[in-house]
């Protein structure tokens, strides 16, 4: 992504079957901002991180799961998921997202 270009954000990303996408927009030493397109039936298990992660729906609908507790979320919407807290990502049907991890 060039600078001081104007981009529609979920474009940048492409659904593709059975898969999981990932696209890393912006990778510095201090975070990084990745986007992902999951197709219906995929996720990430569960897992932890050492930093927050804030995680912005893009397109569709997804379930995520932080520290055993469900939440459903739309495009529009997004969710902090905290440090060392256990979470994870199931697509109840396809979606993308924009997760943006700041190391500091």
């Amino acid at each position: 992504m060039e600078h001081s270009q104007v981009v529609n954000t979920a474009d940048l990303v492409a659904y593709q079957a059975d898969s999981v996408i990932s696209r890393q927009v912006l990778g510095k030493p201090t975070g990084t901002v990745t986007l992902f397109a999951f197709d219906a039936g995929q996720g990430l298990s569960e897992h932890t991180a050492p930093f927050d992660a804030l995680v912005s729906i893009l397109d569709g609908v997804v379930e995520v799961t932080i520290a055993g507790q469900p939440f459903q979320l739309a495009q529009g919407e997004m969710i902090l998921m905290p440090a060392n807290q256990p979470h994870a990502l199931s697509a109840k049907q396809r979606f993308k997202m924009m997760l943006i991890m700041i190391r500091s």
